[in-house]
């Protein structure tokens, strides 16, 4: 079913434990959740931005996206407290590894000039974040009915004590890092 998972549990945990020297097993690095968000800012002034927005996020990932809402208020911004401002989906299990394999495989090699992305982008507790510009780059998105592109945060959260366990992980798995 999930071909990482298994490539995952065959491969790369006994590789990592090994490199590590971590005899727990239940100490080995893995991935716990995928959380990808979409930030509308333009959503304050126009409600049907975010109903599109959301039916992009559901056919990228199988399951439907949960509205976030601005916590304080910014003048600046024309910002209230409570407003919409965008849509995140967390993906954890199956879908996980699915979206994974998909991004990994399918969507970042259609990046245009797409030379790998940052190996820099950890955040210090072992989890990844990576900014994608256009949606355009997934597969199940149909060109002819976008109206606008808009980009998304992918955060790969995972059990690493350190960014260099993350790393080791990700790159297993298949992650492309820039050299």
């Amino acid at each position: 079913m999930a071909r990482l998972r298994d490539k995952y549990k065959a491969d790369v945990a006994p590789a990592l434990a090994k490199e590590f020297s971590i005899t727990n097993p239940m100490a080995v690095p893995k991935i716990e959740k995928i959380v990808i968000n979409m930030g509308l800012g333009e959503a304050s002034s126009n409600a049907k931005i975010l109903e599109t927005a959301g039916e992009e996020l559901r056919a990228i990932t199988g399951q439907k996206p949960v509205i976030t809402k601005a916590k304080k208020s910014i003048a600046a911004f024309k910002l209230r407290q409570g407003m919409n401002i965008g849509t995140m989906v967390t993906l954890r299990g199956d879908r996980m590894y699915e979206f994974l394999d998909r991004l990994i495989a399918v969507a970042l090699p259609r990046v245009r000039d797409f030379r790998g992305v940052s190996a820099k982008a950890f955040d210090g507790r072992g989890n990844y974040t990576l900014g994608v510009r256009e949606q355009l780059i997934f597969p199940e998105i149909d060109f002819n009915k976008v109206d606008k592109t808009r980009g998304m945060n992918i955060s790969i959260v995972t059990t690493a004590k350190s960014d260099d366990q993350a790393r080791s992980l990700l790159r297993a798995l298949g992650m492309p890092f820039r050299q």
